[in-house]
């Protein structure tokens, strides 16, 4: 289960609302959710969590591109709303069938791609591991944080408070931000 929320600064503080990501799919779209949120395209902070498992924070300031930070890579890339994010990070191109770590089979084939050259034959008796195969998720996907780990410094939460957060982080950084009680609301 997730949650996900909104925190936009404003002169007066924070305002928060949490939000439906249905209509997410990509980076693009969670990007323009938050800028929606904006007021005088001023900082704008999405939280992702998913049941203590992992975190993810997007920051939008204006038409700046969007700084990321994810507390668990490897537990966010199996969650659909986490491997936006992780795609992003990773430099993953979500068009592009080699970097979509869903449709590859557990050999490394593509969906519905034959394993041989030839359909129906048996006729590679190499049996050296093929370099060239691609990896599997769990080969390309680090474990542990990734993504720009300074993301909330300036607003007072120092990259090693950030890294030490483990369970229920989004009241803890709510509360190095002074939003606490605008985030309380919401959830």
């Amino acid at each position: 289960m997730y949650f996900a929320a909104l925190l936009a600064r404003t002169e007066d503080g924070w305002e928060a609302s949490d939000t439906e990501l249905d209509d997410v799919e990509t980076l693009s779209d969670l990007t323009d959710l938050a800028r929606e949120a904006s007021v005088d395209e001023d900082t704008v902070l999405v939280f992702i969590e998913q049941e203590d498992a992992w975190f993810g924070i997007l920051r939008v300031d204006g038409e700046e591109d969007p700084r990321i930070y994810v507390s668990d890579a490897a537990a966010a890339a199996r969650s659909s709303y986490g491997e936006i994010l992780i795609d992003e990070l990773l430099g993953r191109d979500e068009d592009d069938p080699a970097d979509d770590l869903d449709a590859l089979d557990l050999d490394g084939t593509e969906d519905g791609e034959p394993d041989d050259e030839y359909e129906g034959t048996d006729t590679d008796t190499d049996t050296d591991t093929d370099t060239d195969t691609p990896a599997t998720a769990a080969e390309t996907v680090p474990t542990g944080a990734v993504g720009d780990r300074e993301i909330l410094s300036d607003l007072g939460l120092s990259e090693a408070d950030l890294l030490a957060l483990e369970s229920d982080a989004m009241a803890e950084i709510a509360e190095a931000l002074g939003a606490a009680e605008v985030l309380e609301t919401v959830r």
